[in-house]
Formats: structure tokens, sequence, C-alpha cells
């Protein structure tokens, strides 16, 4: 499955973006799906996850600013961020978690203070 991200961009400190994650194939079968960020001279970090019966999963970090969603039908998954600030400036992937899928294009999100 390839997965491809969009719907980053430029952001004030504060503000929403809501990212989007298409497969070109199902994802039906992928018990976790998950959003993952990479920031400048850092690891790549696991954000968000959501099983598929819909169960979630935070890292305080992204906790009560995050909501990750994913509809089966649509093979998409979506990461809603609210609050955003600075130190959310990074590319975001979504991904399988575990790991399982190459990774894909990812999309920048860039939060000025």
């Amino acid at each position: 499955v390839q997965l491809q991200a969009f719907g980053g961009g430029l952001v004030q400190a504060g503000g929403s973006l809501r990212l989007s994650c298409a497969a070109s194939g199902s994802i039906f079968n992928i018990n976790v799906m998950g959003w993952y960020r990479q920031a400048p001279g850092k690891q790549r970090e696991l954000v968000a996850a959501i099983s598929r019966g819909g169960n979630t999963n935070y890292p305080d970090s992204a906790k009560g600013r995050f909501t990750i969603s994913r509809d089966n039908a649509k093979n998409t998954v979506y990461l809603q961020m609210n609050s955003l600030k600075p130190e959310d400036t990074a590319v975001y992937y979504c991904n399988s978690v575990p790991i399982g899928q190459p990774w894909g294009q990812g999309t920048l999100v860039t939060v000025s203070s």
C-alpha cells in the first residue's frame, strides 16, 4: 500500500490544520494506522494512532489537541490538529503501527510564532 499525505501548510500558533492520508489500496486489513512526524534534526515520532475499530492513542505532546480518524471505505486517514504550536513544525507522514508500509510522501506543517 502506498501512502500519500496532504493538507500541510503555514499556520500561526494557535491555528488548526486537517491532514489527510490517502492509501493506494485497502487499509481495512491494517489494524492500526498512525500519523508520524519528523522535525529537522530529530527522529521520526508517532503522534497519533487509531485501530480498525476506532480506538485512539496519543502521546502527551498531542493529547487534547490532535484527533485521528479513519475512513476504511475511502482508504483515508485524517489528522485534525488544533492549538498548534511552533514545536509542531515538522513533515507529517502516515503509516501502519508498527511501521509496515513503504514511507510515502509527507506533508510539511510549519507553525509560526
